[in-house]
C-alpha cells in the first residue's frame, strides 16, 4: 500500500478489548500505520486514494502480544545455544519470529537473548516478525538463574556472550553498570533474576537472588532511563520483597500466596504466568535429573497461582516462555488459562493488559483512534470460543502489522 493511501476496513465487528464488547458495523480507517478513525459504517468515505476491504461477518481485533518469549532459543538445550555461532542463531531466530507473526502475535517482549540487531532487522523488513521489545541480557547473581556454568566449570570460555540469556553482576556497582550497559544497547526494560529457576544448573527454586539494595539500584537505573524492571520470580518471598523495591513485572509466580496477590494489586504491578512451558518441557527430552525434579516443584502450581491472582484482581499479562521445538505451542496458553479465566479475560491479557505493561496503554492492544494498526481479522467471535485464536490457519483471515498485510485471505 502506498504511504499516502488510506486502508479502510468496512462493516467490521470490532472487539473492544477494554469493555469486552463487540461493536457491530464499524469502519476503521488506517493511515501510515496508525488508526486514524473508528466510526459507524455507512457514512461518507474519505477522499481517495484509499483501499476499501469489506469485513462483513468477520471480527476485527488487536494483534496479540506475548509478554514472555525467547526468540533466539532455537533449542531447549541452553548449553548448545550458548556455544553456537551467533550468526546461526540469528538465522534460526528469523524463522521463530515469522512463525510468531503468523500465529497472530504482532508484538512480543523478549525476556533474554534478543538484541537491537534483531529488532533492527525486523523494523527494516529483512525479517518478517512481530515488533520485538527486549531486555537484552537478564541480570543474574553468581550461581543464580542466569549462571549457566555447571559446578565444575570455573569460567565462560567457549560461551558466546552475544547469545547468552544471562549476565552476571554482583554488588550495587556491578548491577548499576550492567543496567546502564543494557540500556545503552537499547533495552526496553531491565530483567532481574531474583529467584532460582528450573533450567539453571546450580540453584534451587527457593533461592532468593540479589539483595534489596541491588534490586533497588536496578529499579533506580531503569527509572532514570524511563524504563521499568521485570523479575523472574517463582516464590512468594521473592515476589513480595521485590514488589516493595519497585519491580513492575513478575514472571512465572507459581509459588505465590494470597499476600503476594494483595501486594501485586497494591503496587499496581503485573503478573506474567507462563503455563505452557511446564506442560511441554518434559516432552522435549533435553532435561533430566535435578532439572526435572525442579520442574515438578512448580509445574502443577501455576494454574492455582493464576486463579489466586485473577480472583484478587491482579493485572495478568499473556506469556509463554517456550524454547526450541516448543515454540509451536505458543497458542496453547489460551486453553490453559481458559480453565480459570473467561475468554475475554484471556484476550485482554494478550492485548490491552500487555500493552499497559509495555507502557503503551491506548497505543496498542486496542482498536481505537491513535493506536498502532496491528490488527487481526478473525472468522468467528473469540469472546465466545478461544478456538478462533488457537487455529490461525483455519480462522485467521488476515494479519496486519503497522497497517501492512502479512496475511490476507480476504480477497
Amino acid at each position: 500500500m502506498k504511504k499516502e493511501e488510506r486502508l479502510i476496513l468496512d462493516n467490521a465487528s470490532v472487539l473492544d478489548t477494554i469493555s469486552g464488547k463487540m461493536l457491530p458495523d464499524c469502519r476503521v480507517i488506517i493511515k501510515e500505520g496508525i488508526i486514524e478513525k473508528v466510526e459507524p459504517a455507512g457514512g461518507l468515505l474519505p477522499e481517495k486514494p484509499c483501499k476499501i476491504i469489506d469485513l462483513s461477518g468477520k471480527t476485527l481485533m488487536p494483534g496479540l502480544c506475548d509478554a514472555h518469549v525467547h526468540v533466539t532459543a532455537w533449542t531447549a538445550d541452553l548449553h548448545e545455544l550458548k556455544v553456537s555461532s551467533p550468526f546461526y542463531t540469528a538465522v534460526r531466530s528469523a524463522g521463530i519470529l515469522e512463525d510468531m507473526l503468523m500465529r497472530g502475535f504482532t508484538t512480543v517482549r523478549d525476556e533474554g537473548g534478543a538484541d537491537y540487531g534483531l529488532v533492527q532487522a525486523v523494523n527494516e523488513g529483512y525479517i518478517k516478525g512481530p515488533r520485538v521489545l527486549f531486555c537484552g541480557h537478564a541480570l543474574s547473581t553468581t550461581g543464580g538463574h542466569g549462571d549457566s556454568r555447571k559446578r565444575g566449570e570455573e569460567n565462560f570460555e567457549g560461551i558466546s556472550p552475544v547469545v547468552d540469556f544471562g549476565r552476571i553482576c554482583d554488588g550495587i556497582a556491578e548491577v548499576r553498570r550492567a543496567c546502564r550497559d543494557e540500556i545503552r544497547k537499547g533495552a526496553n526494560h531491565i530483567k532481574l533474576l531474583v529467584s532460582g529457576g528450573v533450567v539453571s544448573p546450580t540453584d534451587r527454586i527457593t533461592n532468593q537472588q540479589f539483595s534489596d539494595d541491588e534490586v533497588l539500584a536496578a529499579v533506580d537505573e531503569a527509572a532514570m532511563a524511563g524504563l521499568y524492571c521485570s523479575a523472574h520470580a517463582y516464590t512468594k518471598e521473592a515476589v513480595n520483597r521485590c514488589l516493595k523495591c519497585g519491580v513492575k513485572s513478575f514472571e512465572h509466580c507459581n509459588l505465590i500466596d494470597e499476600r503476594s496477590a494483595e501486594l501485586l494489586v497494591k503496587y499496581g504491578a503485573f503478573m506474567v504466568p507462563t503455563l505452557s512451558i511446564y506442560n511441554f518441557l518434559e516432552s522435549e527430552g533435553t532435561y533430566s535429573g535435578e532439572i526435572i525434579s525442579k520442574l515438578s516443584e512448580v509445574k502443577d502450581k501455576g494454574v492455582k497461582a493464576l486463579e489466586l491472582a485473577f480472583k484478587a484482581g491482579v493485572k495478568i499479562a499473556y506469556g509463554t516462555d517456550l524454547l526450541g521445538s516448543l515454540h509451536k505451542n505458543q497458542l496453547h496458553e489460551f486453553a490453559l488459562r481458559a480453565s480459570v479465566q473467561l475468554p475475554i479475560d484471556v484476550i485482554r491479557s494478550a492485548t490491552c493488559i500487555a500493552a499497559e505493561l509495555f507502557n503503551e496503554k491506548g497505543k496498542s492492544g486496542v482498536v481505537a483512534k491513535g493506536a498502532r494498526a496491528d490488527l487481526l481479522v478473525v472468522d468467528g467471535n473469540p469472546t465466545k470460543d478461544l478456538k478462533y485464536l488457537q487455529d490461525p490457519e483455519k480462522y485467521l483471515a488476515a494479519i496486519i502489522k503497522d497497517g501492512n498485510f502479512y496475511k490476507n485471505n480476504l480477497q
